[in-house]
């Protein structure tokens, strides 16, 4: 294992060196110095996109069991490779806490074991015939090179989801990681070893790699992570080229505390769903509706609950490490202080912590009193902050749930099965949870509503994404048509005894 003390410079066998400037990373926890990446150049993207385009085009003639059985070496490949040090750089880099970032390596491989089989069984539609006759079925295709611009938040996972569905369907992926996490991305990379070589690239950079990869005719889909501004971007240049684009846009969740609620459960699964990675989750709880009959008694679980977290660097023993960047911190010591100035109460945190004096660290913070006008309550806070309004019943806290531009996911605690399934009915969001928030499933398409993007990862539909239909008639006994040129002379119009033609 590497010392986490010293800084990292890739010189891996396998990779490229890229000429172009050197981009430093920096320890959030520490603001110290975790290694450096050299950007790539245009004319080193161009000359990757040829190596993928020509890979990709002998990967797309396989047939779907042999890039099946790729894929499952990938899988394998990261089950039986020691991750650590992938973990550790990631907690370095962006500050997650290691057991989150080596939990999140560890949870890959079932990507591209889904993928797999799902190419291999569902490749197309036999349909109703039009005309004795004929077979007319429909086939998937693959686009060629697809463009994944990824978070920081979770670089690996995120990215596994998407490549998985692509290389499934036949492309070639080109990855642009998140400055703060390349590092760990570039460590993870070696797991495509059993692929074609070419056919995955990991290209360092920033907007203006990301913009020129999504510009060039080389590339043929987009998939991308990031802020609503951020997805709103990648969408119009991506439609500006005719390219798909799937798009996770983040979202301020709501979270119903119904009066049916367990309590002591709501209180557990709040403080996780709230300040998970320091609440920076695209799905994590931001907006709180508790039912006035049980707000007080939550509220006071809730704060016990969160008493319990340590803060710390992402290799100590602490559930809160810092957030990414100073001006992360700044946007929520923004929302907080607003939220304050217009009449919210502090229950706890609402401040940097004492104990982290260097860092980006701020403090699990849980406000009262919260009312719609608040800027915390109509913004991604993206941050380790829960802001709760009191509501007077389940069908309040729905309205004001749905209240937002956001629709990415939405959770509820409550024993009341009827209010379980008039939550699933009612609230407008793309992913919702009962009792048991942020999960998620492979085979179950994930991505929002509204501003929280367009098109869905993960499941068929993620499938999907990456791939093309082709329309196919098929008549294996060749017959003249009736309804072929020249028509008969008795189909033209005739009236009072006279023909028109």
């Amino acid at each position: 294992m590497f010392n986490p003390a010293e800084p990292v410079f890739y010189r891996h066998p396998d990779y490229v060196p890229a000429r172009g400037p050197h981009h430093r990373v920096i320890d959030p926890a520490r603001l110290t110095e975790v290694g450096r990446f050299a950007i790539t150049t245009i004319d080193e993207m161009e000359a990757v996109l040829d190596t993928a385009a020509a890979a990709q085009r002998r990967w797309k003639r396989l047939d779907a069991k042999s890039r099946a059985t790729l894929l499952h070496r990938i899988a394998n490949r990261i089950e039986a490779t020691d991750m650590r040090r992938c973990a550790e750089l990631m907690s370095r880099e962006m500050g997650k806490p290691y057991p989150e970032a080596i939990g999140e390596v560890a949870n890959c491989a079932g990507a591209f074991r889904y993928f797999a089989e799902m190419a291999r069984d569902e490749a197309g539609k036999v349909a109703g015939t039009t005309q004795a006759g004929s077979f007319q079925h429909a086939r998937y295709e693959p686009l060629g090179l697809s463009v994944h611009i990824m978070p920081f938040n979770f670089p690996i996972l995120l990215m596994c989801w998407t490549v998985a569905a692509s290389l499934a369907s036949g492309n070639g992926c080109i990855i642009k990681p998140a400055p703060a996490t390349t590092l760990s991305t570039l460590e993870f990379m070696a797991v495509f070893e059993a692929l074609p070589a070419g056919l995955v690239a990991c290209l360092p950079g920033g907007v203006e790699l990301g913009e020129a990869l999504i510009a060039s005719p080389k590339t043929h889909a987009v998939a991308f992570t990031g802020s609503v501004a951020a997805g709103r971007a990648v969408a119009m240049a991506a439609a500006g080229q005719m390219k798909p684009a799937v798009i996770e846009a983040g979202g301020s969740d709501p979270m119903i505390i119904s009066r049916h609620a367990p309590l002591d459960v709501a209180a557990a699964g709040a403080v996780t769903a709230a300040f998970h990675m320091s609440g920076q989750v695209c799905t994590s709880a931001e907006r709180f509706f508790v039912v006035d009959s049980v707000h007080d008694a939550f509220v006071e679980k809730f704060a016990a609950e969160a008493r319990r977290l340590r803060i710390g660097n992402g290799l100590s023993k602490a559930e809160i490490g810092p957030l990414v960047s100073e001006a992360a911190r700044d946007k929520v010591i923004r929302l907080v202080e607003d939220a304050k100035i217009k009449g919210a109460t502090v229950v706890i945190g609402g401040k940097i912590p004492e104990s982290e004096p260097v860092g980006w660290f701020y403090e699990p913070t849980i406000l009262t009193g919260c009312t719609p006008e608040m800027a915390i309550m109509q913004e991604e806070c993206f941050g380790p902050v829960a802001a709760i309004m009191k509501v007077r019943n389940f069908d309040e806290a729905i309205e004001r749930a749905n209240d937002s531009e956001f629709g990415l996911g939405a959770s509820i605690f409550t024993t009341s099965l009827e209010e379980a399934m008039e939550a699933a009915d009612r609230l407008e969001a793309g992913m919702v949870w009962v009792n048991n928030p942020l999960i998620d499933n492979d085979a179950l398409p994930f991505g929002g509503w509204k501003k929280s993007g367009l098109g869905r990862e993960l499941s068929k539909l993620g499938l999907d994404a990456f791939r093309r239909s082709k329309m196919v008639i098929i008549d294996h006994k060749p017959v003249v048509q009736d309804w072929w040129y020249p028509y008969p002379d008795d189909w033209f119009y005739e009236a009072e005894g006279r023909k028109h033609v």
